[in-house]
């Protein structure tokens, strides 16, 4: 049996911080490529943009101030992260049909009626769906992974913040 030692505060912390950065490092470069995020995609990067400055505080907390300190810092980002999840297992249900979006990225296409009314709106409206990924890998949409992600990020900002420091 493989038995993992529970990581000290500074250590999920900084693990915490490196997840988060690749996170949006990511996100960013599948943009850059062309893979342009629905409105949830975009809610969900909020989540990673929190959570660096948390995890940033929480290792200057874990290094200099009392262990409570840092230990409440981890479990914010726990917290951050597992409504992260919680947002991000949504988008992939609605991506699976398992249940309707939000209105503004999976409404019904609605038909112009007349081919100058078609122009216009190709002209002024851009939607992304948020019932369809851009991209899989492995089978699995980036909201998957996504989801995966910040309930792993949850589990070890919250197991850091119940460690004692070492």
């Amino acid at each position: 049996m493989i038995r993992f030692a529970r990581p000290t505060p500074l250590q999920a912390a900084s693990l915490s911080l490196a997840a988060a950065a690749l996170a949006l490092a990511g996100a960013w470069t599948f943009q850059a490529l062309g893979f342009e995020p629905c409105e949830l995609c975009l809610k969900e990067r909020y989540a990673f943009y929190a959570a660096l400055p948390v995890a940033a505080a929480a290792i200057f907390l874990a290094r200099n101030a009392p262990p409570a300190a840092a230990r409440t810092a981890l479990a914010l980002l726990a917290l951050i992260v597992a409504a992260n999840a919680a947002l991000a297992f949504y988008h992939a249900g609605v991506e699976w049909k398992f249940w309707a979006g939000p209105a503004d990225c999976t409404g019904d296409f609605v038909k112009p009626a007349t081919m100058a009314d078609f122009r216009r709106q190709l002209q002024s409206v851009h939607v992304v769906r948020c019932d369809e990924p851009a991209l899989k890998i492995l089978g699995l949409s980036l909201a998957f992974w996504n989801a995966l992600l910040s309930a792993a990020l949850s589990a070890l900002a919250g197991l850091g913040a119940a460690a004692r420091s070492r």
